[in-house]
């Protein structure tokens, strides 16, 4: 297998993770960076799914765990717990997830639209399905589970 990331030009690259045993991605382009979980200042009166804040070399960003934003079950913080650092609009936005798992290439034909049933999160959420190997990974437009939120979290009153 080559280690090399080759860009596709005809699909996107997605960064891969897990929640509640689930394979999960965002389009690579909206990741900053990935951080080991860490210490978070927790902030009153915002939403349950809001952890806090934290520094990041001098920017004070909002934590989400993403578990609680998706209204999955809570699952303790373990040494694979990270917060991948998210681009939303000009924001940005720290989010908790079980554990990173890869950068995929996924080619556009291979992305399927989102089936019409009850899934575990709420399907205006997924921008689609694909394949990756054996397993099904399902893609999260993070815009829409973090947009009207990143706005909230980070405005200055």
């Amino acid at each position: 297998m080559n280690s090399q990331i080759s860009f596709a030009t005809d699909g996107s690259q997605y960064l891969t993770f897990t929640l509640g045993g689930e394979e999960y991605g965002v389009e690579i382009l909206k990741v900053q960076e990935i951080k080991g979980y860490s210490a978070i200042t927790p902030i009153p009166n915002t939403p349950s799914y809001v952890k806090g804040v934290m520094n990041l070399r001098g920017a004070i960003i909002p934590i989400v765990d993403l578990r609680a934003k998706l209204a999955m079950s809570e699952a303790a913080y373990n040494q694979f717990t990270v917060i991948i650092v998210v681009r939303v609009g000009a924001k940005t936005v720290g989010v908790v997830v079980d554990a990173v798992s890869d950068v995929l290439n996924i080619p556009t034909k291979d992305i399927q639209a989102t089936p019409d049933f009850g899934a575990q999160v709420d399907a205006r959420f997924i921008s689609g399905l694909a394949k990756a190997g054996e397993k099904l990974v399902v893609l999260l437009d993070i815009e829409k589970v973090l947009g009207g939120d990143a706005a909230l979290l980070t405005s200055s009153n």
